[in-house]
Parts: structure tokens; C-alpha cells; sequence
């Protein structure tokens, strides 16, 4: 394995002395920058932890871990890590990723001020990316060397490169268990179940075992709101509620009332493209 050394100093220059106008986006343990390594001829995304944050660096070492054995055309690709100190001496811990221009699902879902995307995605992009995740956690959990459980499948983790192809990235709370019985390795078992409200199944809010069945419950969810267009934390949702519910009460019969509004003109115009969208929502019920 090769991975390219990379310095403080490159990556200072790399991102404009990690610049606002190259912040890409901030995370629960570090800020995310798009950087320029010239020495490489390479664009790529600078993670950097921000050190502070009780569990930052055990997050960037279990990400090491996790994405060193790891390679699928669905996952981010790590270039490097650069474990180091800065410029006042201060401890610095950084990841640099392969750059994925057209940003994460999040953003494509959902656009920040207003709810509208910039382009909406059509039904067979949505599909495209359902199938690159699906892809990408049955590597994880079943053909990689150990099984990885990924823990915190979101939009926002689920990048899209140049050709609108999904890569699933941020394995910082991933547990790598050492056998198919699913014995957690040592140096990630002590890491509480984190997750995003939302996202992780209710058992593990009540303390439950950690399974690849999670990461299942995940996708669904993500494919329910990759076909509602509406977020699990939708406040429409707070009065008991869920996204669940809101679409398994109209399945399958009047699914038109929960699908996307910009994939409504898709589905009326032809009953295949109706009857997907059934097979679709079951995959996703099916799931949670």
C-alpha cells in the first residue's frame, strides 16, 4: 500500500491556509475543505479534526482504520493521512480524500435556503445512487476482510463524483468487527453508539447491539426521503409520527400523496414508472 506523505505546509497551501472560500462543509468532529496538492496534480477534500472535540482524534483513528482495508468504486477513496503539528506546535490530525465535484445527496435533495435543489434529480439519478449505496454497505458488511458497520448512513455522508455516481464516505464512528459473528475489534468497541437522529434504528437509542441490520434500517430511511424529498426530522413528523408511518399508511395505493413533488410528472406520465416507484417504497419499508 501507498499512501503519498503530505505536510503540514502542503495542505496549508493546498486549501489557501484552510480558507473560508474553501470550506466545503463542517462535521460533528472536524471541517471539510477542497484542496488543490499541486506536488500530486490532485484535487482532493481536506478533513481536518478539530482536536477539542472530546472523541475527534479516536474518530480520525478509526476512520485510518476502516478505510485503510477497504476498496470499492462506492466508497471515498482515502489518498492519505497526515498526523502531525502545526504551525504553533499544536497537535494536527487530517484526512485527504479524492474530491467529489458534484457535492453530497443532502445538498441535491434539499437546497439550504429555500427547500429547492439546484437541479432535481431525476428518478432513474435517485435509483443510480440507491444502487452505488447498496453496492457499497454489501461490500462493507460482506466481502471486505473484517465487516464494517458503517453507523452513520445519511445524505450527507453519500458523495457524488463528476458522473453523478454515489460513494458512501465519514466511516469516523465505522465498527470493524473480526469475524462474521461480529466481535467488535478492540480499538473501536469502546466508541457509544453516536449516529444521527433519524437515521439509526430505535434499538440503538435504547442501548441495542450493534448489527449490520442497522446500517439496512439506514438505507431505508434514506431511501424513503430520496423518494418523499422530505427529511425524518421533518417537523411534520414531530407529533409521533415518522417517515415510516407517513408513507407505509399510503402504501401502496396512494403513493402519489407522499412522492416527491418533482417526481410526480415522472410517475403520472407512465404506469411503469408508477409501478417502480411501488417496488421502491417496499425495498425501503422493507429495510426499516
Amino acid at each position: 500500500e501507498h499512501f503519498p506523505k503530505v505536510s503540514y505546509n502542503d495542505l496549508v497551501e493546498a486549501t489557501k491556509n484552510f480558507s473560508g472560500s474553501n470550506l466545503l462543509g463542517k462535521g460533528s468532529y472536524g471541517t471539510v475543505y477542497e484542496g488543490n496538492l499541486v506536488q500530486h496534480k490532485l484535487e482532493v477534500a481536506v478533513k481536518v479534526f478539530n482536536l477539542e472535540m472530546q472523541g475527534a482524534e479516536r474518530s480520525f483513528m478509526s476512520e485510518c482504520e476502516a478505510l485503510r482495508s477497504v476498496q470499492h468504486r462506492n466508497l471515498v477513496s482515502i489518498i492519505t493521512a497526515c498526523s502531525t503539528v502545526d504551525s504553533d506546535g499544536r497537535a494536527f490530525r487530517a484526512l485527504i480524500y479524492e474530491f467529489m465535484p458534484k457535492g453530497n445527496l443532502d445538498t441535491c435533495l434539499h437546497h439550504k435556503g429555500d427547500g429547492k435543489a439546484d437541479k432535481h434529480l431525476t428518478l432513474t439519478q435517485r435509483i443510480g445512487i440507491a444502487v452505488n449505496i447498496a453496492d457499497a454497505l454489501d461490500y462493507l458488511h460482506n466481502d471486505s476482510e473484517n465487516p464494517i458497520i458503517h453507523c452513520d448512513l445519511k445524505p450527507s455522508n453519500i458523495l457524488l463524483d463528476e458522473d453523478m455516481v454515489a460513494h458512501l464516505g465519514d466511516f469516523g464512528i465505522a465498527r470493524i468487527f473480526l469475524d462474521s459473528g461480529l466481535r467488535p475489534a478492540s480499538s473501536t468497541s469502546s466508541i457509544g453508539v453516536k449516529g444521527t437522529i433519524g437515521y439509526i434504528p430505535p434499538e440503538y437509542g435504547g442501548g441495542g447491539r450493534i448489527s449490520t441490520s442497522g446500517d439496512v434500517y439506514s438505507f431505508g430511511i434514506v431511501l424513503l426521503e430520496m423518494l418523499t424529498g422530505k427529511r425524518p426530522t421533518d417537523p411534520m413528523f414531530m407529533d409521533g409520527s415518522d417517515i415510516v408511518n407517513f408513507v407505509g399508511n399510503k402504501f401502496p395505493h396512494q403513493i402519489h400523496e407522499v412522492i416527491d413533488i418533482y417526481l410526480k410528472g415522472e410517475c403520472e406520465s407512465e404506469d411503469s414508472v408508477h409501478q417502480c416507484l411501488v417496488s421502491l417504497l417496499q425495498v425501503a419499508l422493507s429495510c426499516t
